[in-house]
């Protein structure tokens, strides 16, 4: 994605070495805001070695405004066997609160829209709290439809670790 200026001046643009920080507290803010505050394990390590390392498996963009990252969209692939291509799962959107109604959610969720498009990806998905609902009407203005029949499923801590050691 070439990077581009927007209305004020604020810069959209693929997440590079350095902004491990700045991304790393827009995930802070994101949970604190989502009532999960402690849930928050990464690290600043964690996230260069996972975005920038030799085998990049998450990738990101971001809004730099000033100097400061006020905006992040953290994604990786995903692959439909029905289409036979890849999408992205958009795993965070986050734009600081201070920073919200300047557009760059809408910019950062359509840089990845034209990421799909470029690509030839045939999806963009993520998920969104049932109780988020300024989220639910943003998602509902840039016109993505819910799929209501489908849930969320998943296995983590001794869960996971039990059905690991069943195999």
């Amino acid at each position: 994605m070439n990077p581009r200026t927007l209305d004020d001046s604020a810069i959209l643009r693929t997440a590079r070495p350095g902004d491990e920080a700045g991304i790393l507290a827009c995930i802070q803010a994101l949970a604190d805001y989502e009532r999960e505050p402690d849930a928050v394990q990464n690290t600043v390590g964690a996230l260069t070695a996972t975005l920038f390392g030799d085998d990049p498996k998450a990738f990101g963009h971001v809004v730099e405004r000033d100097g400061q990252i006020v905006g992040i969209a953290l994604w990786f692939l995903t692959y439909s066997t029905w289409t036979g291509r890849h999408g992205i799962w958009l795993e965070d959107l986050y734009v600081d609160d201070a920073q919200r109604g300047r557009g760059y959610g809408k910019a950062l969720i359509s840089s990845l829209a034209e990421v799909c498009v470029d690509r030839g990806y045939s999806r963009l998905e993520w998920t969104v709290l049932d109780w988020n609902a300024p989220a639910i009407a943003f998602y509902r203005s840039i016109s993505a439809a819910p799929m209501d029949e489908w849930t969320t499923q998943r296995l983590t801590g001794d869960a996971l670790a039990a059905l690991a050691a069943a195999s």
